[in-house]
């Protein structure tokens, strides 16, 4: 099975909100500011939501879908 990059940080964040994914309440807030903030990601913010990604096993976000 083919896993396609999420296009932006907003699916990305409601696929790991809405699946069974095992999040602590502080991923789970950082997500739910991801989910309803369209303004671009930090770096910082980027590199987190790729590791929550990666642990999901989900795939990552696509170039240029943080901004």
């Amino acid at each position: 099975m083919i896993k396609h990059a999420f296009p932006d940080h907003r699916q990305a964040a409601l696929a790991l909100l809405c699946g069974n994914y095992r999040l602590n309440r502080r991923g789970g807030g950082f997500l739910g500011h991801l989910a309803v903030d369209p303004s671009p990601l930090s770096k910082k913010q980027a590199d987190w939501l790729a590791k929550l990604l990666n642990r999901a096993g989900l795939p990552p976000l696509a170039e240029g879908g943080g901004q």
